[in-house]
């Protein structure tokens, strides 16, 4: 698949984001069933602040290496392979205990949340003719998948963003569960 292909697959998922933000209230987006689970606005939050603080950003780094960069690893893990090779996330669930540098906050406003939605997607617009002319020698190291190039970088945004989807649906039978009881 081609970047410009991720790029409008990755605007189509993110219209499903936004459609199922508009039949959330407030509460029901910073609904939680339990301390250890993320409510539905954080997991949007958790989509947002990956994308531009991490994914984007390294893509950055590999466009514009710099001596200071931080070393890459000799190439992907055997489980980065596997996820490229798919073109997904295995469906499985990852869940990594709560922290304060890795749980997100509550969403202020769905407002925030729109806006801040249409800022990746902005800044993907930007990125992607970019990519073209990416060295793909020049890697940044992800924590689980090794060594990935600028256009890897840019994949994995548009994988994440599908992979929850199945967080989405079960926070959702979550949530009309809690309604219905």
């Amino acid at each position: 698949m081609n970047t410009t292909d991720v790029l409008q697959r990755f605007e189509e998922t993110v219209q499903v984001y936004l459609q199922e933000l508009d039949g959330f209230s407030m509460e029901e987006l910073k609904y939680r069933q339990a301390a250890d689970e993320w409510s539905i606005g954080q997991m949007y939050q958790h989509l947002i602040q990956s994308a531009l603080s991490m994914h984007l950003r390294n893509i950055e780094l590999c466009l514009n290496p710099t001596g200071d960069a931080p070393a890459s690893p000799t190439g992907k893990t055997e489980q980065g392979m596997a996820i490229f090779e798919q073109g997904s996330f295995p469906p499985i669930r990852i869940q990594v205990p709560p922290s304060p540098q890795y749980t997100p906050e509550q969403p202020a406003t769905k407002e925030q949340l729109m806006h801040d939605l249409d800022t990746v997607i902005q800044r993907m617009r930007q990125t992607e003719p970019k990519l073209g002319e990416a060295s793909l020698q020049h890697t940044v190291p992800h924590p689980r998948f090794g060594g990935l190039h600028a256009q890897e970088w840019f994949l994995l945004i548009e994988m994440h963003y599908r992979h929850h989807f199945r967080q989405l649906n079960r926070l959702k039978q979550t949530l009309e569960q809690q309604r219905v009881g």
